[in-house]
């Protein structure tokens, strides 16, 4: 299976948007991240997207290890390896553990969750499969969360599936890791002014 449309060169995507997907991709510890690559073909939309979703991650307001975990479910019930591979390492930066990550595939009584991890998979999972979130699970939640973490959680999980889809239909392909190992300190750099700009 081949990409449907291949990542865009430097020139066609133009050179702002080329140094945005070098830095993502020294982010992401990637030769050339092809969601980028591919999505920064529509020049009009590439960074009003960027600023969206990066007020959901990095810079969103539920901690980032939520965040993650929430992100790594939806990849698993869309079935997506992009996603999943992507995520797998910030999840660890998160503070998610080795185990509680291959936990993400299976279900929500497995005990390395806690009460609240456990809630959160359970709400990703009713938005998936139902498109809302059932009456207990928002009660639950609104003991957990506060309200614009409440308005953060379905977007969030919205928008991780609306980028499933993406990289399904255009049949985005697996990234190349870098040859080289970018310093963490420069990682880090680039991940807090993400975040600064975002916020």
């Amino acid at each position: 299976m081949i990409a449907r449309i291949p990542p865009a060169t430097r020139r066609e995507m133009g050179l702002l948007n080329a140094a945005i997907t070098s830095v993502l991709g020294v982010v992401a510890g990637t030769e050339r991240p092809n969601l980028f690559t591919t999505l920064a073909r529509h020049r009009r939309m590439f960074r009003p997207w960027l600023r969206f979703a990066a007020t959901l991650m990095p810079a969103g307001t539920l901690p980032s290890a939520d965040t993650e975990l929430v992100i790594l479910r939806v990849a698993h019930r869309c079935g997506c390896d992009y996603e999943w591979h992507h995520h797998t390492g910030l999840a660890r930066e998160a503070g998610l553990t080795g185990p509680q990550i291959e936990a993400v595939r299976g279900g929500v009584d497995d005990p390395v969750w806690t009460p609240r991890q456990r809630l959160l998979l359970t709400a990703a999972d009713e938005l998936h499969a139902t498109r809302t979130i059932s009456d207990e699970t928002w009660r639950e939640l609104t003991a957990e969360l506060a309200q614009h973490q409440l308005v953060e959680l379905p977007v969030l999980v919205g928008h991780y599936e609306m980028l499933a889809m993406t990289i399904h239909a255009l049949r985005i392909q697996p990234d190349r890791p870098r040859p080289d190992t970018a310093p963490v300190r420069l990682v880090r750099a680039v991940r807090s002014r993400l975040r600064g700009r975002a916020a």
